[in-house]
């Protein structure tokens, strides 16, 4: 079947990635220390972002995903930045004149350097009940009415493990006991935004990173390992939305009763399937697949696996890809794994499966975190030319 006419298609980015990291944020100490290549101003979008909003336009893309940076308009605790203030609120206003629908994120992995590095972040209980719900009133009341949906936490798992367990974030740890501490706190805070933004009359999701999961060998220890991993990426936070539980290997479950069927849409970003070894290692998968230059091997079979897992194991509930992309130089190979993920969208909808739009990651080349600049996600490189993956975008999105 085609794809529908209200199938929202669209970009997605992060404001670290596209403007650069905020001088306040911890992820700018991150980069002084040199443990990160300097994002200087990201891609430009804080430049540019009008040119960038008709680019995608014109290209079918209609809906656009950003980052509100809080380190920005709350450079320092309890002050407020009015010019980053203003900044964003003509960004929103130029994406409306284009006609591009804007989603925002509050906290894609970087946080002000007062509240994670001072404060102890969403692990300090006056983070995660004060200083944080206020931060979700003050952009809910500031630039709501901009707003065309809300996705409040970019990959609770990803920010989790990223801190905590590979130390390759801020604030740069690996303890598995902390990891669990602080994805359980991420997961709430979450929940906590939710409560704050569902009564504003705009949509909310969650973006969780998903991949299947398959076991690298046939023996107790590496079931047992898939069995870990499955518990963190996927079934601790199915069970709260199906049961208002939310228990994280490691930690004590919580009751929580409104987790129970919260949120409008269920989201996720989607990138490649992994293998897990007995010492829970994830490889890439499919076996002697082709590997990319972040380490993984993209596969577009698995988005279908992914969204079938969440039609079957949440049943009645939209479902939103949030991102999908391939980091490559090599756009041939780009095209084929957008044009199979495509495949497998319009498979899922002949189905009868919920799927309301998919974003695409990136519009424009980016800061890739570790990697700086040297990996192409864009569907336009940085100066802003189109490359063939954007024609086929335009192509879904227009037919």
């Amino acid at each position: 079947m085609p794809f529908p006419e209200e199938f929202w298609w669209g970009t997605a980015a992060s404001s670290t990635q596209t403007e650069g990291a905020a001088p306040c944020a911890d992820w700018a100490r991150w980069e002084k220390e040199g443990r990160a290549p300097p994002s200087g101003d990201g891609n430009g979008f804080a430049t540019r972002y009008g040119e960038d909003f008709a680019l995608y336009r014109d290209h079918g893309l209609t809906h656009h995903r950003l980052s509100i940076e809080w380190a920005r308009i709350e450079p320092r605790e309890g002050e407020r930045d009015h010019d980053a203030v203003e900044h964003y609120t003509e960004v929103l206003k130029a994406a409306r004149a284009a006609g591009v629908q804007v989603w925002v994120c509050l906290h894609h992995f970087t946080l002000p350097g007062w509240f994670s590095d001072d404060m102890g972040g969403f692990l300090d209980d006056k983070g995660l009940g004060y200083f944080w719900p206020r931060h979700v009133d003050f952009v809910a009341e500031t630039f709501g009415d901009l707003v065309y949906g809300w996705k409040p936490i970019n990959e609770p798992v990803a920010f989790a493990a990223a801190g905590w367990l590979a130390g390759l974030h801020p604030p740069g740890r690996s303890d598995p006991q902390r990891f669990a501490e602080a994805l359980r706190a991420t997961h709430l805070a979450n929940h906590q935004a939710w409560r704050l933004l569902r009564s504003g009359g705009r949509p909310v999701v969650t973006i969780h990173n998903l991949s299947p999961l398959f076991a690298a060998a046939d023996d107790q220890r590496t079931r047992d390992a898939v069995a870990l991993a499955e518990e963190v990426l996927w079934r601790s936070w199915i069970r709260a939305q199906r049961d208002g539980v939310l228990e994280i290997p490691g930690t004590a479950p919580i009751e929580v009763d409104d987790m129970a069927g919260s949120f409008d849409l269920i989201g996720f970003s989607y990138y490649s399937a992994h293998q897990v070894t007995a010492e829970l290692a994830l490889q890439p998968y499919p076996v002697g697949a082709r590997v990319g230059p972040l380490g993984y091997s993209p596969w577009g079979e698995g988005l279908g696996i992914c969204l079938r897992r969440l039609a079957e194991e949440l049943p009645g509930r939209p479902l939103l890809v949030c991102e999908l992309g391939v980091g490559t130089d090599d756009e041939e190979w780009r095209e084929e794994i957008l044009r199979d993920s495509a495949a497998e969208l319009e498979s899922a909808l002949g189905d009868g499966i919920d799927v309301r739009g998919c974003f695409f990651w990136t519009g424009v080349d980016n800061y890739e975190w570790l990697h700086g600049f040297d990996v192409a996600f864009g569907l336009f490189d940085r100066e802003r030319n189109p490359r063939p993956s954007a024609e086929l975008a335009r192509s879904l999105a227009l037919r």
